[in-house]
């Protein structure tokens, strides 16, 4: 009776996990370059039970295996493209296709974004919103009057007194073999794990790259329908998890009213 108590407790648990996923994807609907996350669930190592006693006829019964419940198997991201919206901000990047931007981060390690709102700091560098530089690094300069950048990557810069936007630099994508595998940081930063393998670089536009699209920023992929149904399913198995507790409980109760 007490492993209907255990097992219902891990439900619960899992459901729980749920239902906190499932608010920050809604909570972070509206932030640009956002990827919802998904829960997977496992179901908890089997034990063998004592076996059916023999039949007459001397033939022994199967054995019998019960679960120990339920838990989680994964918290990974969904990497589905995201609407492409125009901002028609100078600065404002997204890739319409496959692909990351490397930055540096504070530590000085590499991490990896969808793009976004960029920035010139007072070096001039191109950096993230959050001004980390990209990697390799473009020197734009703090007194360019038109930046451009291309959707190969190529990034353009006029300068004060010239007539022609020359080439600074190239933003080149990266992309993972497998991108479930990520570790995210938090403001649209991600890192490597040995599961999504090492950074695979290119150019934009080649070798099934996504494309840059300067004045754009690439929306959430969070989609509220299919959030609120995974919300009421989760608040219903978590009810049936209680429900559960609740019935166990009362045979409890009986069993322990039998010595009276």
């Amino acid at each position: 009776m007490n492993d209907a108590l255990y097992i219902a407790a891990t439900g619960m648990q899992a459901q729980q996990k749920s239902v906190d996923t499932i608010a920050n994807n809604l909570a972070n609907v509206n932030t640009p370059g956002f990827k919802r996350a998904k829960v997977s669930f496992e179901d908890l190592v089997y034990r063998g039970l004592q076996a059916a006693p023999a039949s007459p006829g001397g033939v022994q019964g199967a054995a019998l295996w019960q679960g120990s419940g339920v838990g989680i198997a994964s918290l990974a991201k969904v990497f589905a493209a995201g609407e492409i919206r125009k901002t028609e901000q100078p600065l404002d990047l997204a890739i319409d296709g496959v692909g990351f931007v490397e930055v540096t981060a504070s530590d000085g390690s590499a991490a990896f974004s969808r793009g976004g709102s960029l920035a010139i700091d007072r070096d001039g560098m191109l950096v993230s919103a959050e001004g980390y530089p990209l990697k390799p690094g473009i020197h734009v300069g703090v007194d360019a009057s038109e930046l451009t950048i291309r959707p190969d990557g190529r990034v353009l810069v006029r300068a004060p007194g010239q007539s022609e936007a020359g080439e600074v630099g190239r933003i080149d994508l990266v992309r993972f073999a497998d991108t479930d595998g990520l570790v995210s940081l938090g403001g649209n930063l991600y890192r490597p794990s040995e599961k999504s393998g090492d950074a695979i670089h290119g150019k934009a536009g080649e070798d099934g790259m996504g494309r840059l699209a300067q004045g754009s920023v690439e929306a959430s992929n969070v989609r509220l329908i299919d959030e609120m149904v995974g919300l009421m399913a989760a608040q219903r198995a978590y009810e049936s998890s209680v429900k559960v507790i609740q019935a166990a409980d009362e045979m409890l109760a009986m069993s322990n009213n039998l010595r009276k």
